[in-house]
């Protein structure tokens, strides 16, 4: 199942270019958390532990324990949720935002989650084959605390010109697959690289015949 971390967080009143930018100088990430039953709220994160937890993480989907600080004269509040999506600064990679998901530990959710190979196919092992990763990425429903990290699909039995399809996958207890079953996710297909065919230097060649053009005067007598 997906690794439960705890995450803190604080609201966030102000809105709008200015406001994001000295966020950031004080070491924070603007974020939102939606769903369930309440309304979007903004929210902002520590920088440093956000791009930790990311970093520590094995797959994309991450089950956290937001705790939220009350705002002036209200309680704290601790908020499961899943986060949704992260957005990356194109060229620094630095975080620029992150999107939390609330979510209910007795009620179902949708997500996906990325699809790994292990071990080695029997048609590229022996037969020289490639192995075509075609799906990364399988849409799933499940409770919260069964949500898995990451799917690992076996490929080791996968022969050449043989498939593995959505419905091959062995999921975890309490998880089902929501993808369309005939979907292929691993193929091994046969390799199409191979030297062109060397010229025979055995063969005789023909030498080129360079004719001497003659002078132009002389063909004009002609």
């Amino acid at each position: 199942m997906a690794n439960q971390v705890t995450l803190s967080a604080r609201p966030r009143t102000d809105v709008g270019r200015n406001s994001v930018k000295h966020l950031r100088t004080r070491g924070s990430v603007p974020a939102v958390i939606y769903g369930h039953k309440d309304q979007p709220a903004n929210l902002e994160v520590n920088a440093r532990e956000i791009t930790k937890l990311l970093a520590h993480a094995i797959g994309e989907k991450i089950l956290v324990e937001l705790q939220i600080d009350g705002a002036e004269g209200q309680a704290a509040t601790t908020k499961l949720s899943l986060i949704q999506e992260v957005q990356h600064h194109p060229v620094r990679r630095d975080i620029l935002h992150v999107d939390f998901l609330e979510v209910a530990s007795d009620e179902v959710i949708h997500t996906e989650v990325t699809i790994e190979s292990v071990g080695e196919a029997d048609g590229v092992k022996n037969y020289g084959g490639l192995l075509e990763h075609s799906l990364r990425s399988l849409h799933i429903e499940c409770l919260p605390k069964d949500l898995p990290e990451i799917i690992n699909v076996d490929v080791s039995a996968l022969g050449l010109n043989e498939s593995l399809h959505v419905r091959d996958i062995i999921l975890p207890a309490g998880v089902k697959a929501t993808s369309d079953a005939d979907l292929t996710v691993f193929t091994v297909a046969e390799s199409k690289t191979g030297a062109e065919p060397a010229a025979d230097a055995s063969a005789p060649t023909t030498p080129e015949v360079i004719r001497e053009k003659k002078p132009a005067a002389e063909d004009a007598k002609k």
